[in-house]
């Protein structure tokens, strides 16, 4: 892979979190973290290790304890259009069609109307939707909501992209059509993505390099570099690398999972 400058730098991040009934938990432990311009990088743990936090962390939604988030050398302190944000929930507007979400956040940077929809225009058909511009979400299947997410983020243009387990509640039919659409987009648009998964396989298929995070509290346990070679297809799964990569990331998350179960 060809080495970029880093992109987004996660220094020694720490969230804390209050209980309600007194106490706190630390969920991220003085983490650190580092993703470079034009990578895709994938983060898997063990259930509960703060993955989820991470990314909203990054996204300006959580404010960390102590730490610093720092996106091309300017530190994070809240939300904005610099970070595009895809979550497992289908969150599109209920009141717009597929062209009026794709073209909401360029309308909210103020471009002419004219451009607003070249710009969905092309996302649209940069996900498959051509035909289903003036269709409803509730019109829609699963899988064609979050291709309609995945365009509403992107049309923004934003630094990196930040994806929260957006496959996660799709059957496995689709959630392989929806990684094939993924990496296709990631080969036209070389956008920068940072991508949450409890998926092994998923992560190995899609990711430069896998970052595996430790039980909670949450830190990076080990960094797995992927060198299967791109532009990748769902036909990578039976080669002898992948599944050497998989028992690899499989091995450090069972692991942590082992350490949880003698804990508890």
């Amino acid at each position: 892979m060809t080495t970029f400058a880093a992109k987004l730098t996660i220094k020694d991040v720490t969230v804390t979190f209050q209980r309600r009934r007194g106490g706190s938990v630390v969920a991220v432990d003085r983490l650190d973290l580092v993703v470079r311009d034009k990578e895709f990088v994938c983060i898997v743990g063990p259930s509960g290790c703060g993955k989820s936090t991470l990314l909203r962390v990054i996204a300006g939604l959580t404010r960390p304890s102590s730490g610093d988030v720092v996106l091309n050398g300017a530190r994070v302190g809240g939300p904005g259009a610099d970070r595009g944000m895809v979550f497992q929930s289908y969150t599109l507007f209920p009141w717009l069609t597929v062209q009026g979400n794709v073209e909401f956040g360029p309308r909210l940077s103020r471009h002419p109307p004219e451009l607003c929809a070249r710009i969905a225009r092309r996302y649209i058909d940069l996900v498959g939707l051509s035909g289903f511009e003036h269709a409803y979400p509730k019109e829609l299947s699963g899988g064609m909501m979050q291709r309609a997410a995945i365009a509403r983020a992107l049309a923004n243009d934003p630094e990196i992209l930040l994806m929260d387990e957006p496959f996660g509640a799709l059957d496995a039919q689709t959630r392989t059509l929806m990684q094939e659409l993924l990496l296709s987009v990631w080969e036209q648009t070389h956008k920068t993505v940072l991508f949450v998964t409890h998926d092994i396989d998923e992560a190995v298929l899609l990711a430069d390099r896998v970052y595996v995070m430790t039980a909670r509290p949450g830190r990076i346990k080990r960094e797995v570099h992927v060198s299967l070679p791109r532009p990748r297809t769902v036909d990578v799964l039976d080669s002898e690398e992948f599944l050497h990569l998989r028992r690899e990331v499989h091995q450090a998350i069972r692991e942590e999972s082992l350490k949880v179960l003698k804990e508890g």
